[in-house]
C-alpha cells in the first residue's frame, strides 16, 4: 500500500535544489536586520537632530500659574490697551462641571484617555478625511500635542515644530498624570477674544466661573477650540451656536450625554456677556485682538509681561473711524450695513484698520477675516500678467462681447466702445478688455502674479478669473497694491514692530528684510500709468486727491448685484483699501466702488497726508 512505503531518500539533485531558497532566505533575513539596525540609526538621529533645541520644559509648573499682562502701544508710544489677567486663575478639574472637560474631550480628543500622547488612530483618520476632500480638514493632534504647542512652541508649520510637539508630547504622557495634562490644557487654552484658560473664557463670555457653567455653555467653549476668533459667541453667535450642536453630539456619541439631555441643552440659549468699553475707539479694538494673535505667533509661550510697540498710527486710526461712521450713516438709505478699512505703509505696516461698524456688537474683523468678492480690484493682476507678457498702456484691444469656454462677461451697462487703448480699458474698468487680456497673457500667469503680490486665498484659473470672482480679504488686496506703491518690493502686512519685557529685555524686533523684490521697476511704471487714469478720469475719478493736487492711483471694485463694494488706491506715502457691504450678502442699492467707497478714501487720505508735501508715484514724474 502507498502508506506502508518508505519514505524516498533524498537525491543530491534534491538538496541542490533546496540549498538556493534557504541561502535566499538568510539573505532576505540578513538585509531586514541590516534595514532595521540603520532605519534605528538613523531615527536616533532624527530625534537628536530635532530634540537638542527643545525649549525648556521645566517650565511646565509656572506654565499652568503664569497670568502676563500685555500693554500695546501705538506708534508713537502712546497706549493703546492694557489686557490685564489674560488667563484666568487656575482652576481644579475636580472643580469643573464633569460636562466641561468631557464637551472637550469629545470634541477635541475623544480617546485622550486611553492613548500614549500620540493618537495613530486619529493621525490615521485624520489623513483619510484630508485624501477624500482634497485638502486639509482635519488635524491629527492629540490634547497632550496641543498643549505641548501651547506652552513651548510656535504656531510655525514646519517639520522640526512637528517633530519636537510630538517629543514633548511623550515627556508630558511620561512625567504626568492624564487628569494633570487636562488640568493644565483647560487653564492655558485660547477660547478667543483675548481669554486663556476656562475661567477667563467662562467670565469673558458669560460673566461667570467656569465651576458654574452649564452643559450648553460648556459645548460653547468646547466648540470654539477649532476656531476661537471666528466662532465665539460674541463675534458670531450663530456660528458658535452651531458648534456647541455639534459638540452636544460629539458627547452623546461618546456615550457621555443621553440623547434626550442634549436635545433640551440645544434649546437652551444663553446670550454672551458683550465686551466693556474700553479708552479705546471702538474700531482699534479689531487692530488690537489681530496684533495679540500675532505676538503668540512671534513670541510662542511667555512668561513676563510685556510691551508691545504696534505699528497703529493714533491719528490715521481717529481719521479711519470717523469716516467709516460718516459713510454707514450716509450709506444705511442705500443698504450698506457694513464696512471695513485698512491702512498700510510701504514696508507693510498697518496704520489703521477698522474692521466693521461695531467692535461692541460684532467681533469679527471684515478686514482680515471676510472672504469677499474684490470684483474689478482684482483686475490689477491682469494688467500685471497682461504687462509682463508684453502689454502696454497704448496698445489698441477690441472692446466688444468675448465667449470664452462658453461663458460671456458683461460691461457696466452693457455697452461697449470698440476700438481703445489698454489706457481706456482700464480706466473705465471694461470687463472684455480684462478677460481678453488675461486669455492674451494667460490665466496661470494671472493666478502667479497675485501670488507674488501677496494673495494666499483660494485663486482657480477659470475663464471669470480676470473679473474677481474669487474672494479674498481687505488686507491680502491692499498688500498686493502696498507693492506698486513702493516701486515693486514685496510686503508682509503685520501690526507689531517691537515686543520687550516690561524690564526692557528685547524679545522681538522687525527687521528690515522682507520677500524682495517682486516686480520689475518697468513694469511698475507702466502699472502706474494704468491705476492713476482710473483716478484721474476713470471709474474712479471721485478718489481723486485734487486739495492739495497730489499724485495718487487705484481700482475701482464692485460684484455682482452690487454685494461688495471697493475701493484699493495709494500715494507714494500711503496705501488704503476700503469695501462696503452686508455680512450676509444682501444686495446694496445701486453702490459701487467708485461711489461710497472712493469718496471714503478721499477724505481718509487728504486728512492722512495734510502737511506732507506731495509725491512722485515710482515710474511717473507726476500725474
Amino acid at each position: 500500500m502507498a502508506g506502508d512505503r518508505a519514505p524516498r531518500k533524498a537525491t543530491p539533485k534534491d538538496k541542490a535544489r533546496k540549498k538556493p531558497r534557504r541561502r535566499g532566505l538568510w539573505a532576505f533575513l540578513r538585509l531586514a536586520l541590516t534595514a532595521s539596525i540603520w532605519g534605528a540609526i538613523g531615527s536616533t538621529a532624527v530625534v537628536a537632530w530635532y530634540a537638542y533645541d527643545l525649549p525648556d520644559i521645566a517650565r511646565i509648573e509656572a506654565a499652568a500659574t503664569r497670568r502676563p499682562a500685555v500693554i500695546l502701544l501705538a506708534s508713537d508710544g502712546s497706549q493703546l490697551a492694557r489686557i490685564g489677567d489674560l488667563y484666568g486663575t487656575p482652576v481644579r478639574l475636580a472643580d469643573l462641571p464633569a460636562h466641561l472637560p468631557q464637551a472637550v474631550i469629545a470634541t477635541e480628543d475623544r480617546r485622550f484617555y486611553s492613548h500614549f500622547g500620540v493618537d495613530p488612530i486619529g493621525v490615521a483618520r485624520a489623513l483619510v478625511a484630508n485624501l477624500r476632500a482634497g485638502g486639509i480638514r482635519q488635524g491629527g493632534s492629540t490634547i497632550t500635542q496641543q498643549l505641548a504647542k501651547n506652552l513651548f512652541l510656535t504656531r510655525a508649520r514646519t517639520v522640526r515644530r512637528k517633530v519636537q510637539e510630538t517629543l514633548l508630547a511623550l515627556w508630558l504622557e511620561g512625567n504626568l498624570t492624564k487628569d494633570q495634562i487636562l488640568t493644565v490644557y483647560l487653564n492655558r487654552v485660547y477660547f478667543g477674544a483675548a481669554a486663556y484658560g476656562v475661567e477667563a473664557a467662562a467670565r469673558r463670555y458669560f460673566a461667570k466661573s467656569a465651576t458654574r457653567l452649564s452643559l450648553w455653555e460648556s459645548a460653547v467653549l468646547a466648540g470654539l477650540l477649532k476656531a476661537p476668533s471666528r466662532d465665539n459667541p460674541v463675534a458670531s453667535p450663530k456660528r458658535a451656536a452651531g458648534r456647541a450642536r455639534q459638540v452636544l453630539l460629539n458627547m452623546v456619541a461618546a456615550g457621555w450625554l443621553d440623547p434626550a439631555k442634549a436635545k433640551a441643552a440645544r434649546r437652551t440659549r444663553v446670550a454672551a456677556r458683550r465686551p466693556v468699553r474700553t479708552s479705546l475707539g471702538s474700531g482699534a479694538r479689531y487692530f488690537v485682538d489681530w496684533a495679540l494673535d500675532q505676538v503668540t505667533d512671534y513670541l510662542g509661550y511667555y512668561e513676563a509681561d510685556i510691551v508691545v510697540r504696534t505699528t497703529l498710527d493714533a491719528r490715521l486710526q481717529r481719521l479711519a473711524e470717523a469716516g467709516m461712521a460718516r459713510t454707514l450713516r450716509s450709506g444705511a438709505g442705500r443698504g450698506v450695513g457694513e464696512g471695513a478699512l485698512v491702512a498700510l505703509g510701504p514696508r507693510g505696516d498697518v496704520r489703521a484698520m477698522v474692521g466693521g461698524r461695531d467692535y461692541r456688537a460684532s467681533q469679527f474683523n471684515r478686514a482680515t477675516q471676510a472672504l469677499r468678492q474684490p470684483g474689478s480690484a482684482f483686475k490689477l493682476f491682469v494688467y500685471l500678467a497682461g504687462i509682463e507678457a508684453g502689454a502696454r498702456p497704448g496698445d489698441r484691444l477690441q472692446d466688444r462681447p468675448i465667449t470664452v469656454e462658453g461663458w460671456t462677461p458683461r460691461n457696466a451697462g452693457r455697452r461697449h466702445r470698440g476700438e481703445v487703448t489698454l489706457r481706456e480699458g482700464a480706466a473705465r474698468s471694461l470687463n472684455s478688455v480684462a478677460v481678453a487680456l488675461a486669455e492674451r497673457a494667460g490665466r496661470d500667469r494671472v493666478v502667479r502674479a497675485a501670488r507674488r503680490l501677496g494673495i494666499t486665498s483660494r485663486l482657480r484659473p477659470d475663464p471669470s478669473l480676470a473679473l474677481g470672482v474669487h474672494e479674498v480679504t481687505l488686507l491680502e488686496l491692499a498688500g498686493a497694491y502696498a507693492v506698486i506703491a513702493n516701486g515693486g518690493m514685496g510686503v508682509w502686512p503685520h501690526g507689531i514692530s517691537e515686543i520687550r519685557e516690561t524690564g526692557g529685555r528685547v524679545l522681538y524686533r522687525r527687521g528690515g528684510g522682507g520677500p524682495g523684490r517682486v516686480v520689475a521697476a518697468g513694469h511698475i511704471a507702466t502699472l502706474n500709468d494704468l491705476l492713476t487714469a482710473v483716478v484721474d478720469w476713470g471709474t474712479g475719478k471721485r478718489a481723486k486727491l485734487d486739495n492739495p493736487p497730489r499724485p495718487a492711483a487705484g481700482k475701482t471694485g464692485t460684484s455682482q448685484d452690487y454685494r461688495d463694494a471697493w475701493f484699493l488706491g495709494y500715494t507714494a506715502e500711503l496705501t488704503a483699501g476700503v469695501w462696503l457691504g452686508n455680512d450676509d450678502g444682501r444686495p446694496m442699492k445701486g453702490v459701487v466702488g467708485g461711489s461710497l467707497p472712493a469718496e471714503l478714501w478721499r477724505a481718509f487720505m487728504i486728512g492722512a497726508l495734510h502737511g506732507a508735501p506731495p509725491k512722485a508715484l515710482p515710474g511717473l514724474a507726476s500725474n
